[in-house]
């Protein structure tokens, strides 16, 4: 295209959510459109109001296409499947129109429902999958809860996934790691998430609050956490636990009655914007996730100055954090140790100094200028291949 001023479409479920997906979208969005100069469309299914969470260019032009896939959350499986279909087709008709429209240069998928399709698209963009999930957590349905008829269904999905991943012109990926559980692609190149706060100071550490951030949900951890803090808060009197999630906390609450947990010490909050402002105020990150895609939140609370403890579950948290260095690596589960690290780290202002100097120095290198210019490289590539 001419002077490189490339036409970028965005296709993700939604941007109303304060979601890890949401934020990283709308950052790389404006970066795009006010920094490059891009033409830049964020095309959604879901969210009524059409509005965004995190804050968002008005150069970026949003599309709702007002689908809401979520209505079918809560009904049975064949009736889910029914509508799902007919929502589905729907989709695929909107999409397209709206592609064959716009004429992008570049399409972006966060590989939700438009994977089954887009590539089929021949709107003459060049098609972006952006992974955001481990492979073994893409489209992973909870063992907990689901039937055997769902699993054989998803099962299914998942094996003809890799074909379309195929037809991508090219897979992101966040980590080394997730590169390596794609061994069938080739198509495929690692590009981290962006650091997604400006930071303006870094916390003095000396405030007794331990926070995390995520979602209430169980791949989050939450209850493995409060399992932690009601060892923790007996030994650390003085300390205080927050927790700022999306999502229903109804379960966790009824858990902290369970583990007799002190209330005026352990506070579950909704989602916040202003997450700087939180991780300034605190001391100490807890990531208890059973897994993880990135761990988008350990760099926003490394850039603050904060020390680190996670859980070394699968991709996300090692690609960024060295045990003993800016934090705290927990095999994944060892409740144990995760309680005793936190303590070592409560009792050591200077060990929470050392790891928070560490952990904002590495957190430069995921400065959206240095990610987003890893993308413009990746446009040029791709559009020069056709001579544009």
């Amino acid at each position: 295209m001419r002077d490189d001023k490339y036409k970028i479409v965005y296709c993700t479920p939604a941007l109303y959510s304060a979601g890890g997906t949401e934020r990283v979208v709308s950052v790389k969005a404006n970066y795009f459109a006010d920094v490059l100069g891009y033409d830049v469309t964020v095309i959604v299914t879901e969210g009524k109001n059409g509005n965004s969470f995190f804050p968002l260019s008005d150069k970026v032009k949003v599309i709702n296409l007002g689908l809401n896939f979520e209505e079918l959350w809560n009904i049975s499986f064949f009736r889910k499947t029914l509508l799902y279909l007919h929502k589905q087709r729907k989709y695929r008709k909107l999409l397209t129109k709206e592609l064959m429209s716009i004429r992008s240069d570049i399409t972006i998928t966060t590989l939700r429902r438009e994977i089954n399709f887009i590539n089929s698209i021949n709107d003459g963009s060049k098609k972006i999958g952006e992974q955001h999930l481990s492979r073994t957590n893409y489209r992973k349905i909870d063992s907990r809860f689901s039937k055997y008829y769902e699993k054989i269904f998803f099962w299914w999905w998942k094996d003809r996934v890799v074909s379309n991943l195929l037809k991508l012109d090219k897979l992101i990926v966040l980590t080394n790691d997730a590169v390596a559980e794609w061994p069938e692609l080739t198509n495929i190149r690692m590009i981290p998430d962006p650091l997604s706060i400006k930071v303006n100071g870094s916390s003095s550490l000396t405030s007794k609050r331990v926070i995390t951030i995520g979602r209430y949900s169980y791949e989050k951890g939450y209850d493995i956490l409060l399992r932690i803090w009601s060892v923790v808060e007996k030994k650390s009197t003085d300390w205080q636990l927050d927790v700022f999630a999306m999502g229903d906390p109804t379960p966790y609450v009824k858990m902290m009655d369970d583990l007799s947990i002190d209330k005026k010490r352990c506070h579950l909050h909704s989602s916040v914007v202003d997450v700087e402002e939180e991780y300034l105020k605190s001391s100490i990150l807890v990531q208890p996730s059973r897994t993880e895609g990135f761990g988008l939140v350990i760099v926003e609370a490394m850039a603050c100055g904060l020390p680190v403890i996670s859980f070394d579950c699968e991709n996300g948290p090692r690609s960024i954090v060295t045990n003993g260095e800016e934090g705290f690596l927990i095999p994944t589960f060892d409740i144990e140790l995760f309680s005793s690290r936190l303590v070592q780290l409560m009792n050591d202002v200077d060990l929470r100094k050392n790891m928070g100097a560490k952990g904002r120095k590495k957190s430069r290198c995921y400065q959206i200028e240095s990610v987003g210019n890893r993308w413009k490289l990746l446009f040029d590539e791709l559009m020069q291949k056709d001579g544009v």
